[in-house]
């Protein structure tokens, strides 16, 4: 399964937020989604504009998840962007070198 993570737009005409959300790539925007991690709020105070789940942001990250690059922008400009981990797979080939 092909796993993105991304924002789904709610709210109203020119009052706009976003959910951070982890999804299939294959699904709608604004379809069914595995977890919500958290808001952007773009029109927001500084201080509250941005809520996330670091933590299982940093867990979707490591599994293979990849970001947007709407989502990326915005972590990068606030100081969030996790790093991307070592693949499962980079991990494994180092490991038989190793032997």
């Amino acid at each position: 399964m092909s796993v993105r993570i991304r924002m789904v737009r709610q709210g109203r005409k020119n009052e706009p937020h976003f959910r951070i959300v982890v999804s299939d790539k294959r699904k709608k925007l604004d379809g069914a989604y595995i977890e919500n991690l958290g808001n952007y709020q773009p029109k927001a105070e500084k201080d509250k504009k941005i809520t996330i789940k670091d933590e299982r942001l940093n867990y979707w990250v490591k599994q293979g998840a990849q970001m947007s690059d709407a989502l990326k922008a915005i972590l990068k400009n606030i100081g969030k962007l996790p790093s991307a981990g070592k693949p499962k797979k980079a991990v494994k080939a180092k490991a038989k070198a190793a032997k």
